[in-house]
């Protein structure tokens, strides 16, 4: 499994990236053949919003790949939204695949 993670508009500090490859770590429970998964982490400067940290996350496996992405206050939280619709989409997608 090839992990890359990048922070955009910013540098991200070790806390951050622990807590993300943590988190990716366990993607291996959900998907046995996970080729590639793409972390961007994305300070949005130009925005007037208060929810201005991205979080984009992007897995490839053989056939298909997930995409999600969430916005808030936090990068954690950004994170964990986004983590949890990705796995949300992984089991739905391998329920479909057993059925």
């Amino acid at each position: 499994m090839n992990v890359q993670i990048q922070s955009v508009h910013f540098d991200a500090d070790s806390k951050l990236i622990d807590h993300v490859k943590i988190k990716i770590e366990k993607l291996k429970t959900f998907h046995d053949h996970i080729i590639n998964v793409e972390v961007f982490l994305v300070l949005d400067n130009l925005s007037q919003h208060i929810k201005d940290k991205k979080a984009e996350i992007k897995i490839q496996i053989p056939g298909h790949s997930f995409f999600v992405k969430h916005e808030s206050k936090a990068f954690e939280e950004s994170f964990n939204h986004a983590f949890d619709s990705v796995v949300s989409q992984m089991k739905r997608h391998k329920e479909k695949i057993a059925a």
